[in-house]
């Protein structure tokens, strides 16, 4: 009788018992035909890509938001445009992404007081805090007040300029527009926006209200003007404006109505013709003579 070699094995190990996840009935696998990229890639861990625990909507939502730009809008509502998941399904993976590291989302607030969700994507989870290998570092501290861009001071108010009557203002506006436009054939520099254009026109037509010649006020604006360039010209025009304004004109007292003038009729007395209205049926000296 043979002795038992107690070291060999009982039996041959097969391939599948020796890797579970292999299959046992063999169907070819996978075969890679691979190109090496040179633009436009993005590279990804294995550990999402077959992580065991995320779902297949997780995995291939955070391999999306890896291959982003900075700055991209990756919320829920903008990747349920994106994808046709729906906002349900999104939002759960969202939470997967988050739960496992791979996403972080804060409430931080503007420069401007606007609270908003900044959402940060990690390739590597657990490495946030470790300076040499870290790929996705903390958000950057927000500049100190002295250091931001100035910020840009609002245009100073132009001066006032007169009033005019509602009549006039209503009347005279399109001559008042139209004598503002043309200040620039006089003096190029006179070029006046639709805004400082606006600003003015009560002002030109509260002089023509004075009985001024849209000719006089032209050359009121435009005479002695400096030879320095102008920097704000509706300035200068509302200051001269208000400064030269004329007196207005002088009392005049009402004219009343012409006097009613009826036409010729024929007396039926006299046959005499006569003014009068169409009760009169006679002339004032047979009105006189009669009983």
């Amino acid at each position: 009788m043979d002795t038992e070699n107690p070291s060999a094995p009982p039996r041959a190990q097969s391939a599948a018992d020796r890797n579970p996840t292999r299959s046992r009935h063999h169907t070819g696998g996978i075969v890679h035909e691979n190109t090496r990229h040179t633009t436009r890639f993005t590279v990804i861990g294995n550990h999402l890509t077959q992580h065991p625990e995320l779902s297949l909507l997780a995995i291939g939502l955070g391999c999306h938001i890896q291959s982003l730009p900075a700055g991209a809008p990756a919320d829920i509502k903008s990747l349920a445009a994106r994808f046709k998941e729906g906002t349900t399904r999104i939002a759960a993976a969202l939470r997967e992404l988050e739960a496992h590291g791979y996403l972080r989302r804060e409430r931080v607030r503007t420069a401007t007081g606007r609270i908003i969700t900044r959402t940060t994507s990690c390739n590597q989870p657990g490495h946030r805090r470790e300076a040499a290998n870290t790929d996705c570092p903390a958000p950057p501290p927000r500049p100190a007040a002295s250091d931001r861009a100035p910020q840009r001071r609002p245009r100073k108010a132009l001066p006032a300029v007169p009033q005019p009557t509602q009549a006039a203002a209503t009347a005279l506006h399109q001559r008042a527009t139209d004598l503002l436009g043309t200040l620039r054939r006089l003096d190029s520099r006179l070029l006046l926006s639709a805004a400082d254009t606006a600003h003015l026109v009560p002002g030109v037509i509260a002089w023509l209200e004075r009985e001024v010649t849209p000719t006089a006020v032209r050359h009121a604006l435009t005479a002695d003007l400096p030879d320095d360039p102008l920097r704000r010209p509706a300035a200068l025009l509302a200051h001269r404006l208000t400064a030269h304004l004329p007196p207005p004109p002088p009392y005049r007292a009402p004219v009343g109505p012409p006097p009613v003038r009826h036409p010729l009729r024929t007396c039926e007395g006299c046959e005499r013709a006569f003014r009068a209205p169409e009760t009169e049926t006679h002339c004032r000296d047979c009105r006189t003579a009669r009983p």
